[in-house]
């Protein structure tokens, strides 16, 4: 039995283009029919954001010198590219944008229940598609028993912060490595990409690894 192809994946909650290229990832595994684990990795967008968000027309123009034109632009071609890939990208001119950091602190403990890739798609969906607030804790603790995992503890290690070092230290560990963009997708352990890079390419990287692993067995 072939050992699956390891994909680290480097990404925020927020991040449109992470859940746009996990799903082009997702297509690529189902055309190729190689076998593939993902791994999924804390990376914050906005950790300096203030505790109750920022308007994400205006975050998106502020941040990147836009109009609201090209920021309007912009999120349309995301609805464009996120409905064949099953997406439903809720934006509206009220849509704002959060930090994530106590989310990546829950998804670090549902990687003890091996859950961690269950609530990281609840937490896509939550976001983008019923665009709820994801750094509230009552929304984090509904995705959290949305995926079957205890409400109560998931509450705690809220409250707690156990993980708070953990996820600091795994965030420093990948900006050390350079990854100053997410997506940043790793895979077997030697061949990284960053951004959605589109289905065929995503389907290549697979069949080059999968190939060359035959060729030194």
């Amino acid at each position: 039995m072939t050992t699956p192809i390891r994909i680290d994946i480097v990404s925020d909650v927020v991040c449109p283009w992470c859940i746009v290229g996990f799903r082009q990832l997702e297509q690529a595994v189902a055309q190729t029919g190689i076998d593939a684990v993902v791994y999924w990795h804390p990376f914050e967008l906005n950790p300096d954001m203030v505790p109750e968000g920022e308007n994400l027309r205006d975050h998106i123009m502020r941040k990147y010198g836009s109009t609201a034109e090209q920021s309007a632009k912009a999120r349309e071609n995301l609805q464009n590219i996120g409905t064949p890939l099953g997406i439903n990208f809720a934006f509206s001119d009220d849509a704002r944008i959060y930090n994530t950091f106590q989310a990546h602190q829950l998804l670090h403990w549902a990687q003890t229940f091996e859950k961690s890739h269950e609530l990281k798609l609840a937490l896509f969906n939550t976001y983008f598609e019923q665009g709820k607030d994801v750094s509230n804790s009552d929304v984090l603790l509904d995705a959290v028993a949305s995926v079957g995992l205890d409400r109560d503890e998931a509450a705690e290690v809220l409250k707690d912060g156990r993980f708070a070092d953990i996820v600091r230290e795994k965030e420093q560990f990948w900006t050390s490595r350079g990854v100053s963009g997410v997506p940043t997708m790793v895979f077997d352990q030697r061949h990284a990409t960053s951004g959605a890079q589109g289905v065929d390419t995503f389907a290549n990287i697979l069949t080059q690894l999968s190939q060359a692993r035959e060729a030194a067995s």
